[in-house]
């Protein structure tokens, strides 16, 4: 009878390791429709600046646009098919930047900013770094807790505001000519302003949270429909509107803001104050681009 061979790892009195059954999970589609929303904003960034290179500077401010229009709806398809997730989170970043910070200052320099030399490609690496500066310090304070007052607000001015309030003069430019728009002098020191107030804690409107009482739901509709009717005949006169109406905004803002942190701060008398209950502050989004406050988290 043949002597059975023992296995020698049982014979050194060690047990075999176990095999791992890795288990395969199914994956909704529907749970991809925000980051595939995100990757085509990316898309759409990187064919802003093909256009550019080719000098069909049209087409490059549509392609930024468009970025807008995804970056907007990636985030709220994500809350309302709930498939928030910090992979998202992250892709929405890398996609803002490519968009809003790089995209519009290629963009620009192939426009203007290239006359000025090293001077022009300074001043749109400025703008970039500073995009990505402010995406960053989104992404590391996403956890930090707000004040109630702080969640209707940004903290300077988001990604894409910033991206279309630097592309203004091309708006301007595209409609009425750019015989004083397209002056490398005047695109440089907007770029560096728009720049500096993205990085900055200046708190800016945000529409994210803003509720619309039922009875006003109708005219909303048909401001919509009118503000729809213009953009579809004249965009370009449209879109620098609303750039410089939201310019306009911004002291409107910074003084809602501090009349708003004042009463928050200010001391309340003890009966008040033990029988008012905590205002309770909603939870930040994991994607969507960048959440109100978020810098004071945002």
């Amino acid at each position: 009878m043949p002597m059975l061979r023992r296995d020698p790892m049982r014979r050194a009195g060690l047990r075999p390791p176990r095999m791992r059954v890795r288990r395969v999970t199914s994956f909704s589609i529907n749970r991809m429709i925000p980051n595939v929303l995100t990757l085509l904003a990316l898309c759409a960034g990187m064919t802003a600046i093909r256009y550019a290179m080719l000098g069909k500077f049209e087409a490059a401010v549509i392609a930024i646009i468009i970025a807008g229009v995804l970056d907007g709806l990636d985030g709220r398809m994500a809350r309302l098919l709930k498939a928030n997730s910090s992979f998202g989170a992250q892709l929405d970043s890398l996609s803002d930047f490519l968009s809003f910070g790089a995209a519009p200052a290629i963009v620009l320099y192939f426009w203007t900013l290239a006359e000025l030399g090293a001077l022009g490609w300074v001043i749109a690496l400025f703008f970039a770094a500073c995009c990505a500066l402010r995406l960053a310090r989104f992404n590391t304070q996403l956890d930090v807790e707000l004040p109630p007052y702080a969640y209707n607000f940004f903290t300077g001015v988001p990604a894409p505001a910033g991206a279309g309030l630097v592309i203004i003069t091309m708006f301007v430019a595209f409609e009425w000519g750019d015989a004083v728009v397209r002056s490398p002098w005047l695109n440089a020191v907007i770029v560096a302003s728009v720049a500096a107030l993205m990085v900055s804690r200046v708190p800016t409107v945000s529409l994210k949270r803003v509720r619309i009482h039922h009875d006003y739901v109708v005219p909303a509709l048909l401001a919509v429909g009118v503000f729809a009717a213009f953009l579809t005949t004249a965009p370009w006169p449209m879109l620098a509107a609303i750039g410089l109406v939201y310019l306009g905004s911004i002291p409107f803002s910074v003084a809602r803001f501090y009349k708003l942190k004042r009463i928050y701060e200010a001391p309340k008398p003890a009966s008040e104050a033990q029988g008012s209950e905590p205002l309770a502050a909603p939870p930040p989004p994991v994607q969507g681009g960048e959440a109100p406050g978020s810098y004071t988290r945002h």
